[in-house]
């Protein structure tokens, strides 16, 4: 007798799929703002995503690029500003 029934996918799955969406969202938003730290985030949540065999590759695959692309811009405006941390 059976009281659950049988899971249609493992649940690791659904769980890197939201990482590579996580990422791409954070690496998206991180371009505009807060990219000192959404940048790191994306870059981290994109390579679990990676590693663990994502169904959306190219998602995450776009969550690290934006990722590294965020780390990127802060470093442009850090060295255009001349100065190494945000003055407000």
């Amino acid at each position: 007798m059976q009281l659950t029934a049988p899971a249609t996918r493992p649940t690791g799955v659904r769980d890197t799929d939201g990482m590579a969406v996580a990422s791409f969202i954070l690496g998206l938003v991180g371009l505009l703002v807060l990219n000192v730290f959404l940048g790191p985030i994306a870059i981290v949540l994109a390579s679990v995503a990676l590693w663990r065999g994502t169904g959306r590759r190219g998602r995450a695959a776009l969550g690290l690029t934006l990722g590294v692309a965020d780390l990127l811009v802060l470093a442009f405006f850090m060295q255009a500003d001349s100065t190494v941390s945000w003055s407000f």
